[in-house]
């Protein structure tokens, strides 16, 4: 049994939901593994399918039952309201009853990637504090190694730990004593029971910024915040449907597939596809074609993959009625090479770990090439000059976001908070923006990004926009280096096609391509090959890997 919520939940579309307040939304006592699991068992789905992991299927009353064990798990190892829960786990049924168990207990959701290196565990255990961590088997050596790096209070205060065996296999017999088999723990409790006692303005998770410029913040997000974007972006921009089947190449522990491919299903009463194991293109094509997938959320990065793959014009991909893409700019080449194969529109927008999800995204029927649309309603946006002053459409400056799914702050670093969450509820972004008259925005790049040449400004976008259309590129990215002259000018790391090879006459007719296309001071002077462009673990390009190539 869940919390019962109030029919302030699910208001009269003849009142716009863009207009109504938190208060009006949502009621004071919340706690949103009712709004997005429990409810749906109240409406009567609960044989309905709501997760799929390779042949086994798990209905919304099956998900239930599993949160709520889990719930009495945590609650069983000493977990109390607002203790931080910390999950390495690959996607799977684990990762979602982990996940809606820890709001069930009132605790905290962290998520991390279960790939991370013992030092990147270590950091992410003593920044969190976790009470509890529920780890993949493949993460122990790694996690208990962690442990042994961190400080007595951190390791003694993380006194709730789980593993999850790896698929078929009981629990190992050279695990830590401490270690518990999180499936043997569930089959211990009662599949029954009541959420905590929780508001809508209690913390409820955090989620981590990309981590491009330095180890990543934990954003801090009440009950409230998920709920009030998945009002907005998934049921009135997407209008997903019960009847979708969702697939993510993104993974869970990231903010974007957490809401894409867990909470947005989940919210509509649909059907999410789990894998554990590594996107690749060939995975996702069979999986898209097994299951009837309707809704992908994809990533610039795997769409060029996907139109690159030597099997790509045999693949159907026929039921899919919607591609999303975020994380970064989606080339309108790239774009265009996608809808040459017929397939649907890829609907490009913009969100942030500060604001749970996207907050400005092209329509379906409306997906202006080039651009990231325009605002999800319910949220407001400013593109603001170096003087703090709101500038008129077509010029380029940061852009600043107001919303109720804005964090509370950055854990453990006031001053970064103080300079992000500013005046209570605009929160400024590092990425530059122009808007035009029409309301369409258009990304500029990061301003931290921007480079100076000859006394002006450059948008790398601007020029890896360029560079991609040269027939011998796959991708490419620009950075500022220094000449022999000491002077910063634009250099390009290429990634080239099967059947091209780097030389000097590569070099120069990629910078001939350029002088032809963009004035002539932003041609790269510098420019140099890789196979692979190095990216996070969220797929965003690192940039400052860039500077030794």
């Amino acid at each position: 049994m869940g919390h019962v919520c109030s029919a302030r939940m699910f208001p009269s579309r003849e009142r716009s939901l863009s207009r109504m307040t938190t208060s009006e939304l949502f009621p004071e006592r919340f706690n949103m593994a009712d709004y997005f699991l429990d409810a749906r068992i109240r409406e009567g789905k609960g044989e309905k399918v709501a997760l799929r992991v390779g042949d086994a299927s798990f209905t919304y009353a099956a998900m239930q039952g599993l949160a709520n064990q889990a719930r009495w798990a945590f609650r069983r190892a000493g977990l109390t309201l607002e203790d931080r829960v910390l999950l390495l786990l690959p996607d799977g049924v684990e990762f979602a009853a982990c996940f809606f168990g820890t709001l069930k207990a009132g605790a905290v959701f962290c998520m991390g990637n279960p790939l991370s290196t013992e030092a990147d565990l270590a950091h992410l255990l003593s920044y969190t504090r976790a009470r509890a961590v529920v780890a993949h088997a493949s993460v122990l050596d790694r996690l208990v190694s962690a442990l042994a790096q961190v400080s007595d209070e951190v390791r003694e205060g993380c006194r709730a730990r789980f593993v999850v065996p790896e698929s078929g296999e009981p629990a190992h017999a050279e695990w830590p004593a401490s270690f518990r088999d999180w499936h043997h723990a569930l089959s211990q409790e009662s599949t029954e029971t009541r959420n905590a006692d929780t508001s809508r303005d209690d913390v409820a998770g955090w989620l981590f910024t990309s981590g491009t410029t330095g180890k990543p913040k934990g954003a801090v997000h009440f009950h409230h915040d998920f709920p009030w974007n998945t009002e907005r972006y998934p049921k009135q921009v997407l209008k997903l449907r019960e009847s979708d089947v969702f697939l993510s190449v993104s993974r869970l522990f990231f903010g974007y597939a957490t809401g894409t491919n867990l909470m947005f299903p989940f919210a509509v009463g649909g059907t999410a596809i789990l894998f554990p194991d590594k996107p690749t293109p060939e995975r996702i094509f069979e999986h898209i074609e097994k299951y009837g997938v309707t809704v992908l959320s994809n990533v610039p990065a795997m769409i060029r993959q996907m139109v690159d793959h030597p099997d790509a014009s045999s693949k159907s991909l026929s039921t899919l009625r919607m591609c999303l893409s975020a994380g970064e700019a989606l080339p309108s080449q790239l774009y265009e090479r996608w809808r040459e194969r017929g397939c649907c529109e890829i609907l490009d927008g913009i969100g942030s770990a500060e604001l749970f999800h996207i907050y400005i995204s092209n329509v379906p029927g409306d997906v202006k090439l080039g651009s990231l649309g325009k605002l999800v309603p319910g949220y407001e946006a400013r593109v603001v000059g170096a003087e703090g002053q709101t500038l008129p459409d077509g010029e380029v400056g940061r852009l600043w976001v107001r919303g109720d799914s804005a964090a509370l702050c950055y854990f453990g670093d006031q001053e970064k908070s103080k300079a992000t969450f500013v005046g209570g509820d605009w929160v400024v972004s590092a990425d530059l923006f122009r808007r035009d008259e029409e309301g369409y925005f258009y990304y500029s790049g990061r301003g931290d990004d921007i480079l100076k040449v000859r006394g002006m400004f450059v948008s790398p976008l601007e020029i890896e926009d360029c560079i991609a259309t040269h027939p011998a590129i796959r991708e490419c990215a620009v950075i500022g280096a220094l000449d022999e002259e000491g002077m910063t000018v634009p250099k390009a790391v290429c990634v080239l096609r099967e059947g091209h090879v780097p030389s000097e006459e590569m070099i120069a007719s990629i910078q001939d391509h350029a002088k032809v296309h963009l004035a002539r001071y932003k041609f790269p002077r510098i420019v140099r090959f890789m196979e692979a462009l190095p990216r996070n673990d969220r797929g965003k390009v690192v940039r400052r890997d860039l500077e030794s190539v």
